[in-house]
């Protein structure tokens, strides 16, 4: 009922899937990857469970040809299902039932194995391996740019609904939450992949936002142990966040404005907070009820609002 990537970055050492179906939610359903593991699209006529338990198999050290035959030989109804596997060594996996709506197939390349059911055609496939393999830009790029080179070629054969892209880090972690590097999701929309293209630059610019308001030092508690270089360099992923994300969305110019603040540049701050404030008023309620919780402290909070409330 898809057609999916699963692919793995050489350089990079990142795991990705990315897919689109005609089927609502799909996101929930077939990708699966886990940091330095590996990735699994488990699609067709699913068997979800064969996600979570194919990572379990590639987390003991099983290969992804081998994951897939484990999972195929426990699964009485392996005909109706379709498996693509790449480990963490870029090793490729994959399996299509006899019993898989027509058109389905799946085409190979170097670390990375495209798969789909219920396709227009067997071109599908091939296009969206060949997209991926000549694409510039991060494993996220690639793949989205082999989704829609499936799609060019028909896709599914039944329309489209929804589609997904989740890529990991390359590096095992006893914490892989923390290594996820994009998890979007689009339910249920005319044209998935067009908004999944729009998601995700703007997932890299909040990306950015959170990693200086959720860090210590750079917007909690005393600002401490930030260089003028790793200053300089958050400041700007902050203005190239707000372009991204656009004037009806002041989050990336709030925070940086407070981290000017933090940083003593209060003329900076000042102005850029007024910038926001005059588009939200209540921003600066919201300032304020964060000085108190470790964000700022007395002689940033009035150099951060010595400006507010004037026009700009």
């Amino acid at each position: 009922m898809t057609y999916s990537i699963v692919a793995r970055d050489p350089g990079t050492g990142e795991l990705g899937v990315g897919t689109q179906t005609h089927f609502f939610g799909v996101g929930a359903l077939l990708p699966w990857a886990e940091a330095g593991v590996g990735a699994v699209a488990t699609q067709a006529f699913v068997n979800v469970g064969h996600g979570p338990h194919g990572l379990e198999l590639l987390r003991a050290g099983a290969s992804a040809p081998t994951t897939v035959d484990v999972l195929v030989e426990g699964d009485p109804d392996c005909a109706y299902r379709q498996l693509g596997v790449v480990d963490a060594q870029g090793r490729v996996g994959t399996h299509t039932g006899a019993s898989c709506a027509p058109h389905a197939g799946s085409a190979r390349g170097e670390q990375v194995t495209v798969q789909g059911n219920m396709l227009a055609g067997p071109d599908v496939c091939r296009a969206a391996l060949a997209a991926f393999e000549s694409a510039d830009g991060d494993l996220a790029d690639r793949i989205l740019a082999g989704l829609h080179a499936a799609e060019a070629r028909g896709g599914d054969v039944r329309g489209r609904q929804s589609a997904a892209l989740l890529v990991v880090s390359g590096r095992r972690s006893t914490t892989p939450w923390t290594e996820v590097v994009v998890d979007l999701r689009v339910d249920d929309h005319a044209d998935p992949l067009a908004e999944l293209s729009r998601l995700l630059p703007r997932a890299r610019a909040f990306a950015a936002v959170g990693g200086v308001m959720f860090a210590r030092g750079l917007a909690l508690g005393p600002f401490e142990g930030v260089g003028p270089d790793e200053l300089e360099e958050r400041l700007r992923e902050l203005a190239q966040a707000a372009e991204v994300i656009g004037p009806e969305n002041r989050e990336a110019d709030f925070w940086r404005a407070v981290l000017l603040a933090r940083a003593g540049r209060y003329e900076e701050a000042a102005g850029l907070f007024a910038e926001v404030v005059a588009f939200r008023p209540a921003l600066l309620r919201f300032a304020e009820g964060l000085a108190p919780l470790g964000f700022l402290d007395d002689k940033a909070l009035a150099g951060l609002t010595s400006r507010a409330g004037e026009r700009v």
